[in-house]
């Protein structure tokens, strides 16, 4: 019997993530939950539980198939940052995690054809440099921020910002891909 992969999300950085690693996704069905975050829920739980939630209403979808649910959460502190959607919003992002560290929080949720829901969460810790008014104002105006949790994209114009990362950068762009991998692999996924 042939497997499936359903990728539980219209994010396509996170399906050229995929593409990086080989693994194409038989098809793309976004889940559309609500993804605010519950009261006092903290980033990381917040990550968890969205990739999860996604992960299992698509998985009801798509019977016997591997659905990947996956969510990135960009924090400073407790503070959740939103998907910026405004200019100003992006601005107070930037202006928050200028010449600091902050954490971008992964999660990735996979249910198998038996309908089993497995997850892992990675964090990694970023710092940024010391943002001028003129380098906020020009990342603004490339656009490059609509959407982005924080903000900003690491993988675009962003990246001459980032003075320091631990962890997985691919964790920030989207998706950790070696632990993406090793998740489908322990659960019996192979082309």
């Amino acid at each position: 019997m042939t497997q499936r992969l359903i990728l539980a999300s219209s994010s396509p950085r996170r399906r050229a993530l995929l593409a990086q690693v080989a693994i194409a996704p038989d098809a793309v069905d976004p889940a559309d939950i609500d993804e605010h975050p519950l009261p006092g829920e903290v980033p990381l739980r917040h990550a968890e539980r969205l990739a999860a939630e996604k992960a299992r209403r698509v998985a009801a979808r798509h019977p016997g198939a591997f659905v990947l649910g996956a969510d990135t959460v960009v924090a400073c502190g407790r503070r959740i940052l939103p998907k910026a959607e405004t200019e100003a919003e992006a601005r107070a992002c930037l202006a928050l995690l200028s010449g600091r560290r902050h954490r971008v929080h992964g999660g990735i949720a996979l249910v198998t054809p038996a309908g089993r829901l497995v997850q892992r969460r990675v964090t990694t810790v970023v710092a940024l440099k010391r943002l001028t008014p003129q380098e906020i104002a020009e990342y603004l105006a490339s656009g490059e921020w609509q959407g982005k949790a924080g903000g900003y994209a690491i993988q675009g114009l962003a990246a001459r910002f980032v003075r320091e990362l631990i962890g997985s950068y691919s964790n920030v762009v989207g998706l950790p891909l070696y632990e993406t991998v090793a998740l489908l692999e322990g659960q019996g996924f192979g082309r």
